[in-house]
């Protein structure tokens, strides 16, 4: 029998796993899938279809955080991380039976296309809910570690996503890649959908000094609208360059560079096995010295940093690209380590899955999913490489000022006296 804070961990982890296992892969397979569902394009036209696709899916995470931020406020956590869980592993599934265009015609990618949908209205609740879940479980003075914890969930996903494809590539022959092989990940969707539903099958609620909300959705907007501007422009920056270097940039380093296909997933997976260890790390620092100056700093290093990190991946030297990708890892663990806790601190308890899922999945399903279809379009627009390097530098000073704009709650109770309303939930403030 697992003990209590292991089902914890292993019940707020392996949904992110899972949802960032499908993400990365899709990404990972852009090309491949694009052959698949579109093969009547040219390749730069079938890369833009595939990750219009993609963008499609993220758009929906907004959506997703209002329906699984509405349950997780009046029903309770758990609750709202078994609909996600559900939604995701049976999506991930028939994506990996779906027939492509040769067989199903304009109906391939449309399903497809629904899908990808379902997936993102899924993802959109999941994340968020799994980092409250486990950050409320925890102490006031290891919040950091725990949210680091959490979202180390997305990472792993990641991580196994590429390796998955590293090896697929690497030992598949290119004609059985294509035909046949790239859904075999998406195959693992239900197996592992199923264990994360075991998982969180008696995992108790966080403790929750203030009452539940009838109505969170309608109170974040009526009242707590400058709280989640702020906390989306905070998010801007991990979303951007989240999506274009651990997704977008598999394909950049083949289109531009001409570096093979597995090269590039190698790249990738070696640059997010790194991530986990500095996601940890971050997490358990700024429980030490506090979240908003560790914050400013990475942000701070997104905005000054991503041209010159850009121009090193373009070098013919492996090693010079694996720095330049190493550069942004720094910089995103270190945002993805600190900022979950960062945003269950600044946010009421009452309204928190809603207000902070929203404010997550704003900027990543609009801004991030939007990015390597902006990037690639850019790109093909411009002639200039670098140029997915200034979408980076203006979440970075997005995310510098609405960060600032907060101050650091590192360690001080849950729950304020002014929170708690009581009868007049109204009066919650940030």
């Amino acid at each position: 029998m697992l003990s209590e804070k292991t089902r914890i961990v292993g019940a707020s982890a392996i949904g992110n796993v899972l949802e960032w296992f499908d993400f990365a892969i899709y990404g990972y397979f852009a090309i491949t899938i694009g052959q698949a569902f579109f093969p009547h394009q040219e390749p730069v036209a079938q890369l833009l279809s595939t990750f219009g696709v993609f963008a499609i899916g993220c758009l929906m995470r907004p959506l997703g955080s209002l329906l699984s931020g509405s349950i997780g406020d009046r029903y309770g956590r758990r609750a709202a991380l078994t609909f996600s869980m559900t939604a995701m592993a049976f999506s991930t599934f028939l994506v990996g039976l779906l027939p492509g265009y040769d067989t199903l015609g304009l109906a391939a990618p449309l399903i497809l296309t629904v899908l990808r949908m379902v997936q993102g209205l899924a993802l959109g609740g999941e994340c968020p809910t799994a980092f409250i879940f486990m950050i409320e479980h925890a102490g006031a003075h290891r919040r950091g570690l725990a949210g680091a914890m959490a979202t180390g969930g997305g990472t792993a996903g990641l991580l196994l996503g590429s390796a998955t494809g590293a090896i697929l590539t690497a030992l598949m022959p290119p004609e059985f890649l294509q035909d046949w092989g790239w859904r075999l990940p998406f195959l693992l969707g239900l197996p592992v959908g199923l264990m994360g539903l075991w998982l969180r099958r008696g995992v108790p609620e966080p403790p929750r000094e203030a009452g539940m909300l009838q109505a969170p959705v309608r109170e974040v907007f009526s009242h707590h609208r400058w709280l989640l501007a702020r906390l989306a422009g905070m998010a801007s920056l991990g979303a951007v360059t989240f999506f274009i270097v651990f997704l977008y940039l598999v394909s950049w380093l083949q289109f531009v560079d001409g570096v093979t296909p597995a090269r590039a997933l190698a790249f990738n997976t070696i640059a997010m096995a790194s991530a986990l260890p500095i996601y940890l790390a971050s997490g358990w620092l700024s429980d030490r010295i506090g979240r908003r100056k560790l914050l400013l700093g990475a942000m701070a290093a997104g905005f000054v940093g991503a041209v010159p990190l850009f121009w090193m991946m373009q070098h013919s030297d492996p090693l010079m690209v694996l720095a330049g990708q190493f550069g942004f890892v720094l910089i995103i663990s270190t945002i993805f380590g600190a900022e979950p806790a960062f945003m269950v601190e600044a946010t009421p308890s009452p309204i928190r899955c809603t207000a902070v899922a929203l404010a997550f999945n704003l900027p990543a399903g609009i801004l991030g999913g939007l990015s390597p279809l902006a990037a690639a379009w850019l790109i093909h627009r411009t002639g200039n490489d670098l140029s997915p390097a200034f979408l980076i530098m203006a979440a970075a000073a997005v995310s510098l000022v609405a960060t600032a704009s907060f101050r650091d709650r590192t360690g001080m109770p849950d729950e304020r006296p002014e929170q708690v309303t009581g009868s007049n939930p109204r009066q919650l403030v940030a």
